[in-house]
């Protein structure tokens, strides 16, 4: 398994250690629970630097970012991130990212660390535009700071004005006596907060300096389990299991980042599926039973008993106190309201579709 620059800290810290993405990752230090309360209520910290970036740089660079991915990047400006989708030939997802904006020839990508080298190969396959990529993925740290009080520590160890770097934009700046930090309002736990990119070298000295500023706010090491459990309460998509290969961004109610005022790979099949209504959403629902959770791959059928579609996450949630979960199911079946029942150990257990983000 691979490392990140904080492995040995992480065992250190007596976190339980699992592979993810074919790294040697934090699942969780204290409790699943402890640490998503944590989040949501004040702050944490998560290590994910096994997420991968690719530098793209060249005056054709925006050209080939159009091309690859659903979004329309022409709308970013210097300092600006956009969440976007790179969508395969055969009318799935390669991966959803991030798009950095440095300026008008370089471009940021930050994409998932299972699919590091798919993504490379798909993007090096259409530069057909003569833009150098550069892949950083080794080089690179990334802490992500989550939280309410997020804004409060990190403030005391920098001089950028936080507060003025509105969501989904970043500045680069000294922040704990280390310069070049890219510091970036964007997170995946939908609790607020900053992440921020550093060299290998540096991500020691950070880890040290963010704890230090918020340890009167109670700052805890996070992992990767109540990454899970804050993203799904937010209902964000999760590459491998609410989307994927087959899936395509309208089905999974990605329209918004998928804009039919450019060409893009295989944006036609994308905008035949939008103008003629999907055959299956992806929908949330909340399970009142108690004990009953509800997991990936379990089948989603109606009140007959025939199968109607598929669970993509589940979980039991810590602020809500009742499981939720994320499934595709039958167009006709997504209406707000509707009731749908979840094989859960040959049983089938009474669910309600509900309007997400659930929290």
């Amino acid at each position: 398994m691979k490392e990140t620059a904080l492995t040995q800290l992480h065992i250190s810290l007596g976190a339980k250690m699992a592979e993810f993405a074919g790294y040697n990752m934090p699942i969780v230090y204290s409790s699943i629970n402890e640490e998503h309360k944590a989040v949501r209520n004040s702050v944490g910290v998560f290590d994910v630097s096994h997420m991968g970036e690719f530098r793209l740089k060249g005056e054709k660079a925006l050209d080939l970012i159009q091309w690859i991915t659903t979004n329309d990047a022409s709308k970013l400006t210097d300092g600006k991130v956009q969440y976007s989708c790179l969508p395969n030939n055969d009318g799935g997802i390669v991966d959803d990212l991030l798009v950095y904006r440095y300026k008008a020839d370089e471009y940021y990508l930050v994409v998932n660390a299972s699919n590091i080298e798919k993504d490379w190969n798909w993007i090096k396959q259409h530069n057909t535009f003569g833009v150098e990529i550069q892949n950083m993925s080794d080089d690179m740290s990334l802490l992500a700071v989550q939280g309410p009080n997020a804004v409060k520590a990190l403030q005391k160890i920098t001089s950028v004005d936080l507060s003025s770097i509105p969501y989904y934009a970043f500045t680069v700046g000294t922040l704990g006596g280390i310069e070049g930090v890219i510091i970036s309002n964007t997170g995946y736990t939908g609790a607020g907060g900053f992440e921020l990119y550093v060299m290998n070298a540096d991500a020691r000295k950070l880890w040290d300096a963010v704890f230090e500023a918020g340890a009167e706010f109670g700052i805890v090491p996070a992992g990767l389990g109540c990454r899970d459990t804050l993203r799904l309460e937010k209902a964000f998509c999760l590459y491998g299991h609410d989307i994927d290969d087959t899936t395509s961004p309208i089905e999974a109610g990605l329209g918004w980042i998928t804009k039919f005022t450019k060409k893009f790979v295989n944006s036609d099949y994308h905008k035949a599926i939008k103008d003629n209504g999907p055959k299956k959403k992806l929908v949330g629902f909340e399970i009142t039973e108690k004990g009953k959770i509800p997991r990936q791959h379990f089948i989603i059928k109606d009140a007959a008993g025939n199968e109607i579609g598929v669970v993509t996450s589940g979980t039991q949630s810590p602020t809500l106190g009742k499981a939720i979960g994320l499934g595709y199911v039958k167009t006709e079946f997504s209406a707000i309201g509707s009731e749908i029942f979840i094989d859960i150990r040959h049983q089938s257990i009474k669910a309600t579709v509900v309007k997400t983000p659930f929290l």
